[in-house]
């Protein structure tokens, strides 16, 4: 049987392009069959609404040529947020197999204090989107859901925001900064042998 294909969703201000460290350290551990898409705008002015309907486009776009009716997504940061809202507002659980959060702001950043735009609000602690996302009681449905995050992180902070409940592996692994966790040797490890499961 052939795997899903995997989607890359980066953060803000990135874009596929300056993920693609990210995809090159999976392709080198036998994950050849990831890629990434641009958000757009990537710099907080959408909403995670917005953007999370770009995911589902790239989703649908991907599955339109696959034997497999379902992908695995990694979301960075940002995107872990989108892809969040993907799945439990959208056609996610669906449509998604397994997904790995990376760093995601999933109870809000206090960096998200200092920006005025929409998408960047919503990642504020408590924000009513974040409320209405915790407040589900089945979240994920059949979704495998997997968490890595840095307690050093100082772009969610806290850094414990990252974790959400009902994931099935939490882990913590001791990387410097925010942006490392996409090239980290223990971050790429982690995530190859979660998609090769």
């Amino acid at each position: 049987m052939s795997k899903p294909p995997v989607l890359l969703v980066h953060g803000i201000w990135d874009s596929a392009a300056r993920i693609d460290c990210l995809r090159a350290g999976l392709a080198a551990r036998g994950v050849d069959r990831a890629r990434a898409f641009d958000l757009v705008p990537n710099d907080g002015r959408a909403s995670i609404e917005r953007l999370a309907a770009q995911l589902d486009a790239a989703v649908e776009s991907t599955l339109a040529g696959a034997p497999c009716g379902a992908v695995d997504v990694v979301g960075f940061s940002m995107g872990a947020l989108v892809t969040r809202f993907y799945i439990q507002r959208g056609r996610g659980r669906a449509r998604v197999r397994r997904f790995v959060s990376i760093s995601g702001p999933h109870r809000g950043t206090l960096n998200a204090m200092w920006l005025p735009h929409e998408g960047v609000q919503q990642m504020r602690p408590g924000s009513p989107l974040l409320r209405d996302l915790a407040a589900d009681p089945d979240p994920w449905g059949p979704v495998e859901v997997h968490v890595l995050y840095t307690p050093f992180d100082v772009m969610i902070v806290p850094a414990r925001s990252s974790e959400l409940p009902g994931a099935r592996t939490t882990r913590a692994v001791p990387v410097a900064l925010h942006r490392w966790m996409l090239s980290d040797r223990r971050v790429l490890d982690s995530v190859a042998e979660l998609l090769e499961r």
